[in-house]
């Protein structure tokens, strides 16, 4: 009986992934161009870590002709997903759709033992989508940092000799405000001046417990420039973690649950300030296309969607009041580049900054290996490709490296801290030297 059940669990797999990808994996020629884009393929040199050589997996997996678990899951799970592929492709393959399809369909097996699988699904399914839950991880964390408890676990080493992984995170987690500061969802912030536009704000889930400092300065900047700000209330997770892991069930009852949160809002505009999450309310009209209920609502809360950087520049000047003095480079986020197509914004603002010495990164457009929850689950191939990132960001001498996804400026200054660089350079979001140069702390 169990073994008719693994065999019904994997045909109805097969049968997914052929409706959902066959099709889109005919359209790649094999040309090759995505290979020099690639990084899971320049650090592991092998074809079955190439975009091409993935899809041809997928298609042979599609058609039955490779066993999916067998021969398609380990390909498929070093994928960082960064989607510089799409951005090389000549011919315009959707590299994020095949892969996220392929992670559906390897999902689609009898539970699973591992532990580390069961931890994985018990927070995208029991924390992240609720906000009051990562809220109060948020305060715990910040607990934590506050009472010095944090300070005598790096002192004994306690938590790198439980785990090393956790460790370099812990290390990497940014100076967490107090909740007492935290804008509550439901508020409507006023501009500053005269209004301009009126926006919503999605806060986040990582962003809004962990990095809630960035938030508030994101709506203080926004308000600068005369933007009336709305936080939407019942907003949750964007569900790219979902998506990234095979989830898409979850992922299309979070864009749902955005959605109806959203579009009842009359604002012009949805501002995100972390680029996984904003790309991932772009496509919400592709993951809910197939919805008749779903897909227009979908198709209009995409348009709407905005990165800060775009809001910022179409609106500013900012009021600039201090200079910033250093050498300043930009690490560009996967997701914010080659799905969002947003690349000259955030460089433009950086620019403006009074006294501020901007020098151009080597590998800018590569990936960190932050990659959602890659770091977590490959450590040591992310941490092969973060030290060549690492000896990119040495060449340009600069004293701060931006980004502008939470996921990135942990795992930049993972490799600042394994680089020894922490008294030397530092690791910040957009929002954070934009707001310092307005005089916002």
């Amino acid at each position: 009986m169990k073994a008719a059940a693994t065999s019904n669990h994997a045909n109805r797999a097969v049968e997914q992934l052929h409706a959902n990808a066959h099709d889109w994996t005919n359209q790649c020629v094999k040309c090759g161009y995505c290979l020099p884009a690639c990084p899971t393929y320049e650090s592991m040199g092998v074809e079955s870590a190439s975009p091409r050589g993935r899809i041809n997996l997928v298609k042979l997996a599609a058609e039955g002709k490779i066993d999916l678990q067998k021969d398609l899951t380990e390909p498929i799970e070093l994928c960082l997903g960064c989607r510089a592929c799409e951005t090389a492709c000549p011919v315009g393959v959707p590299y994020g759709h095949i892969l996220e399809a392929a992670k559906e369909a390897i999902g689609n097996r009898p539970p699973s033992s591992d532990n580390m699988t069961k931890m994985k699904k018990l927070a995208l399914v029991h924390l992240f989508p609720y906000p009051r839950r990562m809220n109060l991880l948020g305060s715990g964390a910040m607990l934590y940092q506050k009472s010095g408890l944090s300070n005598l676990v790096r002192q004994s080493n306690l938590l790198y000799r439980f785990s090393p992984v956790l460790a370099h995170l812990e290390q990497a987690l940014p100076a967490i405000e107090s909740p007492a500061k935290r804008i509550r969802a439901g508020t409507l912030i006023p501009s500053k001046g005269a209004t301009r536009m009126r926006v919503a704000f999605y806060t986040g889930c990582i962003m809004d417990s962990l990095m809630s400092r960035i938030n508030r300065l994101t709506i203080e900047l926004l308000t600068l420039v005369g933007c009336e700000v709305i936080l939407p209330e019942n907003q949750s997770c964007c569900g790219a973690l979902h998506s990234h892991q095979g989830e898409a069930k979850q992922a299309k009852a979070l864009a749902k649950r955005n959605i109806q949160a959203f579009m009842q809002m009359d604002a012009e505009v949805i501002v995100s300030n972390a680029g996984g999450c904003g790309a991932s309310l772009r496509e919400y009209e592709q993951l809910l296309a197939d919805d008749c209920e779903w897909s227009g609502a979908a198709k209009d809360f995409s348009k709407k969607s905005k990165d800060i950087s775009q809001i910022l520049h179409q609106l500013g000047p900012l009021p600039f009041t201090e200079e910033y003095h250093g050498i300043v480079t930009f690490q560009d986020s996967c997701h914010l580049r080659n799905v969002q197509k947003v690349q000259t914004e955030p460089r433009l603002l950086l620019q403006a900054i009074p006294g501020i010495t901007y020098v151009e990164m080597a590998g800018f457009d590569r990936c960190c290996a932050s990659g959602g929850i890659y770091n977590l689950l490959h450590f040591e191939e992310s941490m092969k490709i973060l030290d060549g990132k690492m000896n990119d960001l040495k060449e340009t001498r600069a004293t701060t490296v931006i980004t502008v996804n939470p996921g990135c400026q942990m795992q930049m200054s993972i490799g600042i801290q394994r680089d020894g660089a922490a008294n030397s350079i530092k690791s910040l979001h957009l929002v954070e030297i934009l707001a310092k140069a307005c005089g916002l702390n």
